[in-house]
């Protein structure tokens, strides 16, 4: 197996407690878990700073769910005196959890976006301490007719685009992809093309089960799309969607993440259905496409070659930014897998971890 040179650090939230893993001279090493005994949905490694800043949205079965940050990669944490994420009163509503932390481009440094159940967007402007809702999204005209999903009523995905500051993609359960030109004054529904076999009518504006989006490094409008039922391509930043799903063994999953650099180069997990949500054919195996869902290719090599049946939530999927890219996933098994060579071959990290909710990773110094 190919070893990466750089320095990694990998952050995997788990059902109790996050446990950060560094890459050291191409070893690794897992450390004791923080926040133990709370279940980490949603992970962020801001780069833009000098140190990367982490970022953890927490949740405690006494305290309720919360926003952490460290500056010494995990060494210490502080929480804000006051609540980092709070509803407005008007709202009716109170946090229930925080499913996304998600930096912005280099046109916004210090801003850093909240996607949070129920259905809201929040936004920070000193680098995710503290955060203020986005009143146009939650008060867009169809929010009173979004529904939770199985997961609950959640903007789970959020997307920034470097070119821009005023363009932002989001995704929620289930009401789909929105997406703003205008700094989040305004939002549109985006999902034209995007089924929900699951309605009377199947292709609504709005109410599709979206599980993730990525976006292409290279073309910036285009975007890869796991549905419940369906992998899609835009090449339009959103505004129509293609289904690419033909050639896998199961175009249900969760889990979507495109390569940091190669454009037309995207992950999936296949899992098998509905009801029953395991790897497709019990296989472990993470599919790429190449030429941006022309075809796929089956990746399993140092992966487990027996019976399996690990699912990878949306979330638990990853990519860093080294050079060649790092892949990650880890899966409700308490399993964590690493490939040092953009997917070619794997190593397993960790095994026995809680429920894995969530990865993310990113070369540093």
């Amino acid at each position: 197996m190919t070893m990466g040179t750089q320095d990694v650090l990998l952050a995997v939230g788990t059902r109790k407690g996050l446990f950060i893993g560094r890459r050291r001279r191409g070893k690794w090493e897992l450390g004791e878990p923080h926040f133990p005994s709370q279940a980490v949905y949603s992970i962020g490694i801001d780069t833009r700073r000098a140190t990367p800043r982490l970022l953890a949205g927490a949740d405690s079965a006494h305290w309720g769910p919360s926003v952490f940050h460290s500056d010494d990669l995990g060494e210490s944490w502080v929480e804000p005196k006051r609540p980092a994420v709070k509803y407005p009163e008007y709202t009716g509503s109170s946090l229930e959890r925080v499913w996304q932390l998600q930096p912005a481009g280099p046109a916004a440094p210090d801003v850093v976006y909240a996607g949070t159940e129920p259905g809201a967007l929040f936004r920070s402007e000193d680098g995710g301490e503290s955060f203020e809702l986005v009143r146009p999204l939650w008060e867009h005209p169809s929010h009173d007719r979004w529904v939770p999903g199985g997961g609950g009523l959640a903007v789970h995905t959020v997307i920034t685009d470097p070119r821009t500051a005023d363009a932002v993609t989001v995704a929620v359960s289930t009401a789909g992809v929105f997406r703003t030109v205008d700094g989040g004054a305004s939002w549109s529904a985006s999902n034209r093309g995007v089924k929900a076999v699951f309605l009377p009518d199947p292709d609504p504006e709005f109410g599709q089960c979206v599980h993730k989006i990525a976006q292409d490094p290279v073309d910036r409008d285009r975007l890869y799309l796991q549905n419940h039922w369906g992998v899609y391509r835009s090449d339009d930043a959103g505004s129509t969607w293609t289904d690419i799903g033909s050639g896998l063994p199961s175009d249900f999953g969760f889990a979507v993440a495109a390569h940091p650099r190669r454009g037309d180069v995207a992950y999936v997990f296949p899992i098998t259905a509905d009801m029953d949500r395991v790897p497709a054919d019990h296989r472990c195996r993470v599919f790429r496409t190449s030429d941006a869902g022309g075809s796929w290719e089956a990746l399993s090599e140092g992966l487990p070659q027996e019976d399996h049946y690990g699912t990878v939530l949306r979330d638990a999927l990853c990519v860093d930014d080294a050079d060649p890219a790092g892949v990650y996933f880890g899966n409700r098994n308490g399993e964590v897998f690493a490939s040092a060579d953009d997917g070619d071959s794997w190593q397993q990290l960790a095994a026995h971890l809680p429920d894995v909710l969530c990865v993310r990773a990113a070369a540093v110094a």
